[in-house]
């Protein structure tokens, strides 16, 4: 709990806070931008993948064959001669060529030598090239039984499982969030305290019976008041705006955000403490943030990386940040089974509150 002075040193300072609009907006405006960004470029799906087709055969089994294709959403099929396709591929302008030979009519046939089919591709480029073969050679097996008038063997009965709709944003969600909630946390408090200096206030508050303890609980409630406001509307904006999903308990995924940020406020307030310049502080704080935004696994899964660099990343604070708020809201566990993650993240916020009040140091920080 509070104390009455920290209560009140907390309130002060959250005043103080809300009048720089200004900043408040734009730390809004960037993370908004970027989660759209992000809505943008995932949100169109699979495109068709463009497919020339060089059909030389004048037989039914080869039209059918066309036919197929085209009726396939998977593809858009642009038909021409084999030379002109070729020059078309070499110059980019087609990804994949499908060349049916004179004699294909004969492959349908159980007496005839098999036509062989050819595709050609830049297989450096193009890479979806073993998803594309099992789709042609399902199709080359269709027409052949058709012509050969032969049953399948096996066949396969689908059966819908209504799944939970997800898509790669609701992957990456909780990695952007738990990625500005450090950067706004850390930038904020560690900004405050070099602005406080810059303006003299810390040397009044140097002369009064305040202790450091107090001065570091009242403004990271402060801060962290700051920053539930913001928070509160990114994730209104990711769920109603970008229809994001969040599988697990909303109350446990918004508590361990809050969580998330006292962890990183008292790291800012560390920041603050060591820089003496706004320059400072912006590149102590890049130093700080980057290489966890890199290492944390907000993008990629923190096994594909170098083994060398795993063991560091699996204790970093936003792995365990970004771990928990993940667990919740795309796998639907809550805090019973996420406690690994919160326990890291209750070591960390243990580690940054106890160097911050010991760090902080009225004589050398107002000085």
């Amino acid at each position: 709990m509070l104390s009455k002075l920290q209560r009140h040193l907390a309130k002060d300072f959250m005043k103080i806070f809300l009048r720089d609009r200004q900043s408040i907006f734009f730390s809004l405006f960037f993370p908004v931008v970027f989660m759209s960004i992000f809505a943008f470029i995932r949100g169109g799906g699979q495109e068709p993948i463009p497919l020339g087709v060089a059909n030389q055969s004048d037989s039914a089994a080869a039209a059918q064959l066309v036919e197929m294709l085209q009726e396939d959403f998977a593809f858009t099929v642009i038909t021409g001669a084999e030379d002109e396709l070729r020059e078309q591929l070499i110059t980019g302008e087609q990804m994949l060529v499908l060349v049916v030979p004179p004699n294909f009519s004969e492959s349908a046939t159980p007496s005839g030598v098999p036509a062989g089919l050819r595709l050609l591709a830049d297989t450096s480029q193009f890479n979806q090239l073993p998803l594309v073969e099992p789709m042609l050679e399902q199709k080359l097996m269709a027409i052949e039984r058709e012509f050969r008038g032969e049953e399948a063997m096996f066949s396969i009965d689908v059966e819908n499982v209504q799944a939970l709709s997800q898509s790669y944003l609701d992957f990456l969600l909780p990695g952007l969030l738990g990625m500005m909630l450090m950067q706004l946390s850390v930038a904020g408090s560690g900004y405050n305290v070099v602005e406080f200096r810059r303006k003299g206030i810390l040397k009044r508050l140097f002369v009064t019976p305040i202790m450091p303890r107090d001065f570091v609980a009242a403004i990271v409630v402060a801060r962290l008041g700051i920053v539930l406001i913001q928070l509160t509307v990114l994730l209104a904006f990711a769920l109603f705006v970008l229809n994001v999903n969040i599988i697990g308990n909303f109350a446990e995924f918004y508590l361990v955000a809050v969580i998330a940020s006292l962890v990183f406020l008292n790291i800012g307030f560390c920041i603050g403490s060591v820089a003496k310049t706004q320059q400072a502080i912006m590149a102590i704080g890049n130093i700080v943030i980057f290489p966890q935004i890199v290492l944390s696994g907000v993008f990629y899964p923190i096994d594909a990386m170098p083994g060398i660099v795993q063991p560091l990343a699996q204790v970093l604070p936003l792995t365990f940040v970004v771990s928990g708020l993940r667990d919740i809201a795309v796998a639907g566990e809550t805090l019973v089974q996420i406690v690994p993650s919160l326990i890291g993240m209750a070591v960390w916020f243990v580690i940054g509150f106890a160097l911050a009040t010991r760090m902080f140091v009225w004589k050398e920080v107002a000085a």
